[in-house]
């Protein structure tokens, strides 16, 4: 009995196509495939609703799993494995869904004969510019299991930092989250009972107890506004972070905000460091260095002084001079760049610059996490305790009348 099948194949310009045919079976359907000069990646049995549209969705593909593979794939070169069977074996292998599918497309370009690199550059959600230029560069220098081990190593510190920061910020989160758990139950359970009492009792009630009960009131009957407003100032935000404007002020102020502004600059100056000194140190051109680490450092205001410092070597300057003019490369920066200048060695001085900052930021985390426990524990004591004053100060008033 023919059926409608789903397809997902490429060409042979190397271009994804899908559709649909009709087929008595899935094995005449790949038949027909590959008569019509397709590759095929992908048949099944056509499905209709909105599960269809769910299982559509991809799953995204994160950084871990991304150094994962690339220290599988440079073990699997450097044992003498082809490209090919490596990357037809860690596509099986692989549990995220995407990625499989995306080295399953990168294999077949290759087995066309496109280059490593030239597979991965249609990736870009998946390997990025970085990526694609250090595996250029390997391939050119012959060299592609030690590029993809400096590769693996940058990026399982690129996923170290980021827990770290990440589980700095999480206890904060968490606290600001049960904070207002429990100043909404106060504002929706506890204040409207004391509400009534006052009421029966009559007299002119204190400021901050006028206050915290027109909050309740507020809370009670305008709840939902509340919550629609909170949920749309944070799609606001995002989008507005997906702005260039946007995203600019938003990164300004992540390295002026107090106790995280630290962090998060000492962060954005060891991944410019560390991305610059593997480019350089893999024979990618200084401005073509530049230019990549200026899409990935992950900041906006260090990407623009990393573009000024691209046209100012473009002129023929140094990388230090320029630096110097921006307030947001520390002068130890400049001067160990300097000096790699006068060496011949930038990508040793950038090694050590991240290396420094790694441990900074190491310091910086241990600390916040023992300085933020004490200070998050007096706001939420002060937050609770100044609703209970505030319910309280009326009864107090009333046992001095009674006195």
């Amino acid at each position: 009995m023919s059926q409608t099948y789903q397809y997902k194949v490429r060409d042979r310009s190397g271009n994804l196509v899908t559709g649909t045919l009709v087929a008595d079976s899935e094995l005449l359907l790949l038949q027909r495939l590959r008569e019509m000069g397709y590759t095929p990646l992908e048949v099944g049995k056509e499905k209709k609703g909105l599960s269809f549209e769910i299982n559509l969705k991809k799953k995204k593909v994160k950084l871990k799993d991304i150094s994962v593979f690339s220290r599988q794939f440079a073990t699997m070169i450097n044992s003498g494995l082809p490209i090919l069977r490596a990357l037809s074996i860690l596509a099986d292998q692989s549990t995220n869904p995407t990625l499989a599918e995306t080295l399953t497309a990168c294999r077949l370009d290759v087995e066309q004969g496109a280059s490593l690199s030239g597979a991965m550059q249609k990736h870009p959600k998946v390997f990025n510019d970085l990526y694609i230029s250090m595996v250029k560069s390997g391939e050119t220098g012959g060299s592609l299991d030690d590029t993809l081990l400096s590769l693996a190593a940058t990026l399982e510190r690129e996923v170290y930092l980021r827990g770290k920061i990440k589980s700095a910020m999480t206890y904060p989160v968490a606290v600001v989250a049960l904070v207002v758990l429990i100043m909404s139950a106060m504002l929706l359970f506890v204040v409207p009972q004391f509400e009534s009492i006052y009421g029966q009792l009559g007299g002119k009630l204190p400021m901050p107890t006028q206050v915290l009960l027109t909050m309740s009131q507020l809370m009670q009957k305008y709840w939902y506004i509340v919550v629609l407003g909170a949920i749309g100032a944070r799609f606001a935000f995002r989008r507005y972070k997906k702005t260039d404007k946007g995203r600019e002020v938003i990164d300004r102020l992540k390295l002026r905000v107090p106790v995280f502004g630290s962090l998060f600059h000492k962060t954005a100056i060891s991944r410019f460091a560390s991305t610059s000194a593997m480019l350089l140190k893999s024979g990618v051109p200084i401005l073509q260095a530049l230019d990549i680490v200026s899409d990935t450092v992950n900041n906006r205001v260090i990407a623009r002084a990393v573009q000024d410092v691209q046209t100012s070597v473009r002129e023929g300057e140094s990388i230090s001079r320029p630096l110097s003019k921006h307030a947001v490369f520390p002068s130890m920066v400049v001067q160990m760049i300097a000096v790699g200048e006068e060496t011949g060695q930038v990508d040793v001085m950038l090694e050590k610059v991240a290396q420094f900052y790694d441990q900074e930021v190491e310091a910086s985390v241990d600390a916040l996490t023992s300085l933020i426990e004490p200070l998050l524990i007096a706001v939420i004591g002060g937050c609770v305790g100044a609703a209970v004053v505030a319910l309280y100060m009326p009864m107090f008033n009333i046992i001095q009348q009674i006195k």
